[in-house]
């Protein structure tokens, strides 16, 4: 029997990109006014004022909601800046309004739940030490996405190809790396296990399936096969394949 094709993804992996890209696309069909990214925009944009609301609803001003508050309102401040200077084209597609909805509701407004478990009360959050270790994780998080994802806007605007150096030497997905830093430190400040299981369901559901799909799309390149014996999937390899 012939070995698969190494630019054909797990069959795994295959489903849960068309469910996923059913419920929060296509869901109920119709018309395509909506742009995904204007969607992410939204939620994403918008995550101060919910922390705000939050605190506001529930009267709660602890040194940890602060915190949340600054870490995460200025990632969405950041993540609108980066659609502005340098847009993914993945999220400029358009989808149907229920899909909209779906993407909103059970893609994206789950992360909203993370500061409503610390600011109405079902955690006392992280203690500062902690705190602090959350600040330093976020920063360096969103120092690698940005720089890895403007990176990748600016060279494959110059010329397509697999990138293999700069953000892109050690790590074959810093970007996704920077992600996890980010929203792995919000875990972190709640300190509570929800956010944990959360994470745990999306890095091994969505983030896993967009990689391993990405990847077989660039294992067409003469060059992967190196690339990735001295590289890591989201971390650096310790010891690269011989």
């Amino acid at each position: 029997m012939s070995a698969p094709d190494s630019h054909t993804p797990a069959p795994l992996f295959s489903a849960m990109d068309r469910m996923t890209r059913w419920l929060s696309r296509d869901f109920l069909g119709g018309p395509r006014l909506v742009k995904f990214a204007w969607v992410i925009n939204f939620q994403k944009g918008a995550t101060a004022l919910w922390v705000l609301a939050l605190m506001a609803l529930y009267q709660h001003t602890s040194v940890a909601a602060w915190v949340y508050l600054g870490l995460h309102g200025t990632y969405g401040i950041c993540w609108l800046l980066k659609d502005r200077v340098f847009p993914d084209p993945n999220w400029e597609e358009r989808i149907t309004f229920g899909g909209a909805v779906n993407a909103v509701l059970f893609v994206l407004g789950p992360y909203w739940l993370m500061p409503w478990v610390l600011i109405a009360g079902h955690s006392s959050g992280a203690p500062l030490p902690l705190l602090s270790a959350a600040i330093a994780i976020h920063t360096l998080g969103i120092a690698i996405m940005m720089t890895a994802d403007a990176q990748k806007f600016f060279t494959l605007k110059l010329k397509r190809g697999l990138i293999t150096s700069g953000m892109f030497r050690y790590v074959r997905h810093p970007n996704y790396l920077g992600e996890m830093m980010i929203y792995g430190s919000y875990a972190l400040v709640v300190w509570h296990w929800f956010p944990v299981v959360l994470l745990l369901f999306v890095w091994s559901s969505v983030f896993l399936t967009n990689m391993k799909l990405k990847e077989a799309s660039m294992s067409r390149y003469p060059e992967w096969q190196a690339y990735t014996s001295r590289t890591g999937m989201v971390l650096p390899r310790l010891f690269a394949r011989a």
